[in-house]
């Protein structure tokens, strides 16, 4: 994996705007403004080291199913999401609920050793739009004559297609909440129903804050009234446990097709980690980590059970210690051994690898200054140092430009 550098499209920015990376810019505390999107530079993989990172993401997602079982069994305690909740997790896990996707966090230098994973964020994924979309209209304008590590929107096509053919419903709602303002929720809403819908779905967008309860029906239905049977919620499940609703996801038999099911719980939370370190000791592509202490670490990341984009996180390593702000870690702490990000001139860069239906799909980049991977990181595309295959019937040329402003 090397780092080159590239010139800028002139036009970039209303480019990506176009294409739904509407949140690119973000404010610093100081008042200045710094862009998510990156593109005076990419990283380049060669095809024997995306053949190996995508083995390695497909064998961990199975050892990460593995060890949500062990979770849901309540041998590492409640995880920060109470008794009930596990309950439910693990009934989810049992009745094999149908999943759409997930992204795990490895570091990898390219040097030749193996990846390390970091996290794996399969309830709420975000950076999909730029994943999925961005990069590839940017490769097409860039290098055209290149390939990229990147079929994660034809295979969400696939997942949703078998989804419908699985359930034989037809009607999808998609919920996101409005309180998130940057806009990326709302856009990867609005990209998750313009994937259901060339999948043949019929999409009804709704707030998450809309869904209501019928007393006669007994289930959960929208603004209209509309009894909800599939619902894509790109909300928490430990958020939605604690809404004034919430002791009604416990009535499985009452409640709508959720996508993420309830036994994503068991795989975004950090216990996730101290679970698998416990069930393949000394594996090469995990990270030694442990519940409520560090225990024998003597350098370590303390990350909050719930956490998400680096906040409340502490490093305790030679010459850093560091305390992201946030307002996680009363739901409990997982200990992590410290492991260095890949150093690229300064630029330190975190692989998101996406898992589709158990498949690994593609790659995105983000890349900091620091050692966290925050809410000032950068996102960097990726090429395959291959010639381009032929273009796929279905393509996000075809499929999502002209849909960029449609509302969930």
């Amino acid at each position: 994996m090397k780092r080159l550098v590239s010139e800028p499209r002139p036009d970039w920015k209303r480019r990506i705007e176009e294409q739904g990376l509407v949140f690119s810019t973000t404010a610093l505390p100081d008042g200045r403004n710094v862009e998510y999107w990156h593109e005076g530079a990419y990283y380049e993989f060669t095809m024997d080291e995306v053949e190996t990172l995508e083995q390695t993401a497909e064998d961990m997602h199975l050892m990460c199913l593995e060890a949500a079982k062990f979770l849901a069994t309540g041998a590492m305690g409640t995880i920060g999401i109470g008794a009930e909740a596990l309950e439910l997790a693990g009934e989810s896990l049992q009745a094999g609920d149908a999943d759409i996707y997930g992204r795990f966090d490895f570091i990898y230098d390219g040097l030749g050793g193996p990846a390390k994973m970091l996290e794996y964020n399969a309830d709420t994924p975000t950076g999909l739009i730029e994943a999925a979309v961005a990069q590839w209209f940017w490769l097409q304008d860039v290098f055209p004559e290149k390939d990229q590590w990147n079929g994660i929107h034809e295979a969400l096509i696939r997942q949703w297609k078998k989804l419908q053919y699985r359930t034989g419903m037809s009607t999808l709602h998609v919920a996101h909440s409005e309180a998130e303002e940057s806009g990326e929720d709302w856009m990867t809403a609005a990209y998750m129903r313009d994937v259901a819908g060339q999948a043949g779905w019929t999409t009804i967008g709704i707030n998450m804050s809309d869904i209501g309860w019928d007393p006669n029906l007994n289930r959960f239905v929208d603004l209209d009234n509309f009894l909800i049977s599939t619902i894509f919620k790109l909300y928490p499940w430990e958020l939605m446990m604690k809404e004034p609703f919430g002791h009604r996801l416990l009535q499985r038999a009452h409640n709508p097709r959720w996508l993420e099911p309830a036994w994503k719980m068991l795989l975004s939370n950090k216990a996730l980690l101290a679970a698998l370190w416990h069930l393949y000791p000394d594996h090469p592509n995990l990270l030694p980590a442990y519940l409520d202490g560090p225990g024998p670490l003597k350098e370590w990341v303390a990350k909050p059970l719930h956490g998400r984009e680096g906040d409340n996180i502490r490093i305790h390593a030679a010459g850093i210690h560091l305390e992201q702000p946030g307002g996680y870690g009363r739901e409990g702490w997982c200990y992590q051994q410290f492991h260095a990000l890949p150093d690229f001139d300064g630029n330190r860069p975190v692989l998101g690898l996406w898992v589709v239906g158990g498949e690994s799909v593609g790659c995105g980049i983000r890349e900091s200054d620091g050692p966290v991977t925050d809410y000032f990181c950068r996102f960097v595309p990726n090429t395959i140092d291959a010639p381009a295959p032929l273009p796929p019937a279905s393509n996000q040329g075809q499929a999502y430009s002209s849909k960029a402003g449609i509302a969930p």
